[in-house]
């Protein structure tokens, strides 16, 4: 998997491409989101349009992510989900868990005007 951030009215778009299967795709996003999170950075998008499968170890690190971001009182949401990673979801009932988004305008609007 291969990460590319951008920034957009204080909040951090994270864009996925490849696979999130464990490994080396997981430590990536992982550490990506501690750094922002040790920067100061709360509000997080990722954006999963270029993502080809998420297996249960890609899950469960996009899970931690969405933790650690919880705690340190931001939010991680979700954009251009497939169909097949939101069957995941809806399988693990993950579905309730995150906030999902069709367009990056509205990830980054449903963040309001929260500073992060």
């Amino acid at each position: 998997m291969k990460l590319k951030e951008h920034r957009r009215e204080g909040v951090v778009v994270l864009v996925a491409k490849g696979r999130i299967l464990g490994g080396s795709d997981t430590q990536l996003l992982e550490s990506t989101i501690k750094e922002l999170i040790d920067t100061g950075v709360r509000r997080v998008v990722l954006d999963l349009a270029d993502v080809t499968l998420v297996n249960s170890s890609g899950l469960g690190s996009i899970i931690s992510s969405h933790s650690s971001l919880r705690k340190a009182g931001g939010d991680l949401k979700l954009l251009n989900v497939s169909n097949k990673i939101e069957s995941l979801l809806i399988i693990t009932k993950l579905v309730t868990v995150f906030d999902s988004y069709r367009s990056e305008d509205e990830a980054v609007a449903a963040f309001g005007d929260r500073s992060g």
